[in-house]
């Protein structure tokens, strides 16, 4: 492994191939160098290919941290981050998100979903109103930046921010308090959803009340240049609630635990089949987007069945039928149908054993189980960059669905995935069988129960916390302070 850490302040793209005999490689610059991490994600799991801390306390204690204490996560750096502003910026945003944009106050952010004409999730992250004119997102691009090129007609100006800022995520029931910590400020004043300005090491950043994890949770965003000391703050006010630093590995867990599908962990993007989607990414320097995939999992090598469109990841509650948008007419056609849906599976841990001890059976093996997960790069070549698991599911021998995202929850000691199954098996309680392992390997039949979507609900969730039962060492600030200094932004 690499035991020098060199920093950069712009991402740059370099040879993979040659990063396992360099004895330097390029740290990410968002995170603090820690020397007492012995492994490195070094491919290009982020845009730019910086080297993530692999885990720092194991991954057990990492992911546990999220529901008990709290994380700190820096490793979505630097993330694909546009600025979209001009008196058409709404207008075009609302014709390619599935999201109602008809009260989206200044002050306030969406998850926003776009998809193709199928009705197929082709790209969804974070879009928060800075002002009347004025929107920046988080992980739409490069898609978005496709889209908007197709109407030249409208009056919107695109500024990529892409390794030009930072992003950090608290995750955990006492993620507040360390942000109050930080900022020395009281921000109880936070809905969900909601970000304002505040001040960390000197630093002006914007405090969002949103998280992946499914427990109370906060991200924080701010210049490049200021990664390091607001990290270091932050850290520092966590240290007498136990905070724990996360790594690239625990970082997925979350995700499903919290129901929350994540492209190219559950589902992929269907970006290979549009040539001139492709054609526009090569303009912009990307290699070729979404086919270099390694198919792994009894789905076998349809891509078709691992799509998603919203409905079928538990997000049709998202979507509204009082603008037009790209994809409209195929998503009132699922609506209609109701015929699939997201659930959770809890797999059955004496099956779950049986895989692991099979591999003490020489000639009778079935696949292996990476614990805590498959994460998306581990296993891979120069020609596929990207590994993605799906797994069948049966009901009495029949093919009901499709099952992705399998990790191991610490939280509660079970072995999950996210499925998108037909409505009619989707009760909670109802025996499936999820059939693990390649096409032509030998498959093992793993029992598992339908069970509560999303997951985790113990402690309560982000958007049902009521943070007024958490003490603060600062005094409220004036609600017309905050009022100003959030349209301001």
């Amino acid at each position: 492994m690499p035991t020098t850490a060199s920093y950069r302040t712009e991402p740059e793209r370099f040879d993979m191939a040659e990063m396992p005999q360099s004895k330097t490689f390029p740290h990410t610059p968002f995170v603090p160098y820690d020397p007492i991490v012995q492994f490195h994600e070094t491919a290009a799991w982020c845009f730019g290919g910086d080297a993530e801390a692999w885990e720092y306390t194991g991954w057990r204690d990492e992911v546990l941290a999220a529901t008990t204490t709290v994380s700190l996560h820096g490793h979505l750096n630097p993330s694909p981050t546009l600025r979209l502003t001009g008196p058409d910026a709404l207008a075009f945003l609302s014709s390619v998100c599935v999201n109602s944009l008809a009260t989206f106050r200044v002050g306030a952010s969406r998850h926003a979903i776009m998809t193709d004409e199928q009705g197929r999730v082709a790209a969804h992250g974070m879009l928060l109103r800075l002002a009347e004119d004025d929107f920046v997102t988080y992980w739409l691009s490069p898609y978005l930046g496709y889209r908007l090129a197709q109407r030249p007609d409208l009056d919107v100006t695109a500024e990529d921010l892409t390794g030009r800022v930072f992003l950090f995520q608290l995750s955990g029931p006492r993620s507040l308090e360390v942000l109050e910590g930080a900022a020395e400020e009281n921000l109880h004043d936070i809905k969900f959803l909601r970000h304002r300005l505040a001040t960390i090491a000197d630093a002006e950043v914007r405090v969002i009340r949103i998280g992946m994890s499914g427990t109370l949770a906060y991200e924080v965003h701010g210049p490049v240049e200021h990664a390091i000391p607001v990290y270091e703050a932050l850290m520092a006010a966590g240290e007498e609630y136990g905070i724990r630093k996360m790594g690239v590995q625990a970082y997925m867990c979350q995700h499903t635990q919290g129901g929350f599908g994540q492209m190219y962990y559950h589902f992929p993007l269907p970006w290979g089949e549009d040539e001139n989607l492709q054609a526009f990414f090569a303009g912009l320097g990307f290699p070729p987007i979404g086919k270099d995939l390694r198919l792994h999992g009894s789905a076998g090598k349809d891509l078709d069945r691992r799509y998603r469109t919203p409905y079928e990841l538990g997000w049709g509650h998202m979507v509204k039928f009082d603008h037009d948008f790209i994809g409209c007419e195929a998503l009132a056609r699922e609506a209609a149908a109701a015929a699939r849906t997201m659930v959770t599976l809890v797999w059955n841990p004496e099956d779950i054993a049986d895989v692991y001890q099979s591999q003490f059976r020489k000639g009778a093996e079935h696949p292996y189980m990476n614990m805590p997960n498959h994460f998306m790069y581990e296993v891979g070549d120069r020609e596929h960059q990207q590994s993605l698991w799906a797994d069948r599911v049966l009901v009495g021998g029949r093919d009901v669905g499709t099952s992705s995202g399998r990790c191991f929850s610490v939280h509660s000691g079970e072995m999950l995935s996210l499925a998108t199954v037909e409505t009619a098996v989707a009760d909670e309680g109802t025996e499936v069988v999820v059939l693990w392992g390649d096409p032509g390997t030998r498959q093992k039949e793993i029992r598992a129960t339908v069970a509560r979507f999303p997951y985790l609900v113990d402690p309560v969730r982000n958007e049902k916390f009521d943070v007024s039962t958490i003490p603060s060492k600062y005094e409220p600030a004036a609600a017309a302070a905050g009022e100003t200094r959030t349209a301001n932004a």
